[in-house]
């Protein structure tokens, strides 16, 4: 029963995500934004509300390890695996404002999680913790992002002309509706998804920070897995690609930072490896994009390549 309970809730997850998306998508091509735009934002917490929804409830149980696990895992996830197989469908053009800009914000997220999480390795505290004044610092940087989002989209209005025919499709009702419909299935779905992973994670005998690094992180990433690989066979690179940096910011400044403020999260000393290799990727990330400004099919394989070395890695280390 509990296998099938966290089917249940994936399924929830998924398909909640994936009306989420639909319907507030939509409702954005109404306000006139470019497409990398929606992936940076609509789309990108759209996708990334499985993991708000797991992490915000862990926190609420004081499953600290799964609150971490997910959105580190996530990250990983999302670099490596997600944007390599994306890339793998189509090669991703990468602007140059994405590279200056967005990607190193998702790296300082990496950076600012890697230092707030030494408190013994900094000799500021006896055990390592996520407090909530370091959340409620989280959640003003994801402040400071959105005024930069707003200030793009400011401008994309002014570039974008108007299409009244376009704007009259869209039905503001019906959206609204799957917007609203498709969160209750991810709340719904996540508490499904922590309940019953970490009763299967008991049961084998697999520590907490695994599940989440894991079972959880794959799981509640499926949404951006789906949504970046659907954009990219209709050739939306950029929404593909905002998608993936997009979700990144998220997990860390406001998944984590909301997390820490409902409840300090302690730290276990096995997350401080990925966080490295959280970091590492972001690097690796900001370096092919710089490489003709794309993603190539070669540098995904090797993206997607890592991945399985790291998950191999993981459960070989619990």
């Amino acid at each position: 029963m509990t296998y099938f309970l966290l089917l249940v809730g994936f399924a929830l997850l998924i398909k909640g995500a994936d009306y989420f998306v639909e319907g507030a998508s939509k409702i954005a091509q109404s306000l006139r934004v470019s497409p990398l735009l929606i992936g940076l934002t609509i789309v990108a917490f759209g996708t990334s509300a499985p993991e708000a929804s797991v992490s915000f409830i862990a926190a609420f149980e004081g499953n600290s390890d799964v609150a971490i696990g997910n959105v580190v895992g996530s990250n990983i996830f999302n670099i490596t695996f997600i944007l390599g197989v994306t890339a793998l469908v189509f090669p991703l053009m990468v602007q140059s404002e994405t590279i200056r800009k967005e990607i190193p914000f998702a790296l300082l997220g990496a950076v600012a999680l890697l230092l707030l999480i030494s408190d013994i390795q900094l000799g500021s505290s006896g055990s390592n913790l996520i407090t909530r004044t370091e959340g409620l610092i989280l959640l003003l940087f994801f402040v400071i992002f959105l005024y930069y989002i707003f200030e793009v989209a400011r401008k994309d209005r002014m570039n974008i002309e108007e299409n009244p025919a376009d704007i009259a499709n869209i039905s503001k009702m019906k959206n609204t509706f799957l917007t609203i419909g498709g969160l209750a299935a991810i709340v719904f779905g996540g508490n499904l998804v922590v309940e019953n992973s970490i009763q299967i994670a008991l049961s084998l005998g697999m520590s907490e920070t695994l599940v989440g690094l894991t079972i959880v992180a794959v799981g509640t990433s499926l949404p951006e897995l789906v949504t970046s690989i659907t954009a990219a066979l209709k050739k939306q690179v950029e929404i593909a690609l905002g998608n993936i940096i997009g979700s990144n910011i998220f997990n860390i400044f406001f998944i984590l930072g909301t997390s820490a403020a409902i409840s300090p999260l302690t730290v276990d000393s096995k997350i401080f490896l990925d966080v490295w290799v959280m970091i590492a990727v972001s690097i690796l990330l900001m370096i092919l994009a710089r490489t003709k400004y794309k993603i190539s099919r070669i540098e995904g394989s090797a993206l997607a390549v890592i991945y399985i070395i790291y998950v191999v890695y993981i459960i070989l280390r619990n």
